[in-house]
């Protein structure tokens, strides 16, 4: 599992080793929406879930939206954002491409978890759960950390005129010409992300970024790489008491 210096509350993200399931889930798969054993996935999740004292979770059927929910306790919400300042709840989102983004309020104690792809990111899941933040738990955005874990980078990300458009129209320009095929391009999220998070007052010193993409290395699952078939990791942060 993978951690960021910049966060003090529990979390992390997880990579696909150390766990139990096999052929393209092997081995920490952890969806089993994926056609993975499901015992496999249970065992997966319960060593994850054992380093933070197995917590009360909250969840999402994730829609690559920009729904962000604010939560006191366990349960599934559909959207791809949580919000909690509950002690000991643990939230969790599932990726394999899309960027799993963590936040921390360190003063208010308040902390959320982000699923964030090219959809999410150009309806502004991170602005909007960044101006939850400050309206649900009064968070200042100087205090605000963000972390960002492993996602497909601008290189492996090709995308159509369409999807460049509507980032465009958002101000996140972060795209260039796919030099090898005529009419596409290449789409950087991280980039992207870090702008919407420093247009929206993090600090540029309160902003991590793991820098892996899960196409290029063979220590995460790449939806698009194994073209659909692979496993899912988690981003994951817990509320301190």
């Amino acid at each position: 599992m993978i951690i960021s210096p910049l966060l003090e509350s529990p979390h992390g993200f997880t990579t696909r080793e150390g766990g139990v399931s096999g052929g393209p889930f092997a081995s920490l798969n952890l969806s089993p929406a994926t056609g993975d054993d499901p015992r496999k996935v249970a065992e997966n999740q319960r060593r994850v879930l054992e380093r933070f004292g197995h917590p009360p979770v909250a969840a999402l059927h994730q829609l690559h939206s920009h729904i962000v929910h604010a939560v006191s306790g366990p349960g599934t919400w559909e959207g791809d954002g949580l919000l909690t300042d509950t002690p000991g709840l643990l939230l969790r989102v599932g990726v394999a491409d899309c960027y799993p983004v963590l936040l921390e309020d360190p003063t208010t104690r308040a902390v959320g978890a982000l699923h964030a792809g090219w959809r999410g990111v150009v309806s502004g899941i991170l602005p909007n759960a960044l101006e939850r933040l400050k309206a649900h738990y009064g968070s200042r955005m100087g205090d605000v950390r963000v972390a960002i874990g492993p996602g497909i980078c601008g290189e492996h990300f090709q995308v159509g005129p369409e999807v460049v458009e509507g980032f465009r129209e958002a101000g996140l320009e972060t795209f260039w010409p796919d030099p090898a095929v005529p009419g596409r391009y290449r789409l950087d999220l991280l980039e992207a992300l870090k702008l919407q998070a420093v247009r929206a007052g993090v600090l540029p010193h309160h902003l991590w970024t793991l820098g892996a993409c899960t196409y290029a290395d063979p220590r995460f699952f790449s939806h698009r790489r194994d073209r659909g078939q692979t496993g899912r990791m988690w981003g994951v942060i817990q509320a301190r008491g």
